[in-house]
């Protein structure tokens, strides 16, 4: 036996919350993006860039009998910057308990 998580059917679950049930999307959706939130790309993205050069700098003497390039020793070192702007983020965005 199926049971609905409503003690009435959905087409009346209303009188339970005070207005009509629909599928379609609250209306009061949330504001617009604080600008914190750039920070969290930008910092995702320069991580994500750093993690992509360290795996070249390995991936590079497999592939060729060269050594990687010193661009791409520049290129991870983005990775730790990503991390502290990541972590600046969280500490920024997170709220006091008091």
């Amino acid at each position: 036996m199926w049971c609905e998580s409503t003690p009435v059917a959905i087409t009346r679950a209303h009188q339970f919350y005070g207005s009509p049930v629909t599928n379609s999307p609250d209306p009061a959706s949330p504001g617009p993006r604080r600008s914190g939130d750039r920070l969290l790309h930008v910092a995702l993205a320069l991580f994500g860039i750093g993690i992509l050069a360290v795996i070249g700098i390995f991936v590079t003497p497999i592939v060729s009998d060269s050594d990687p390039g010193l661009w791409l020793y520049g290129l991870a070192m983005l990775a730790p910057v990503g991390f502290l702007l990541a972590l600046i983020f969280a500490l920024w965005s997170g709220r006091r308990a008091r």
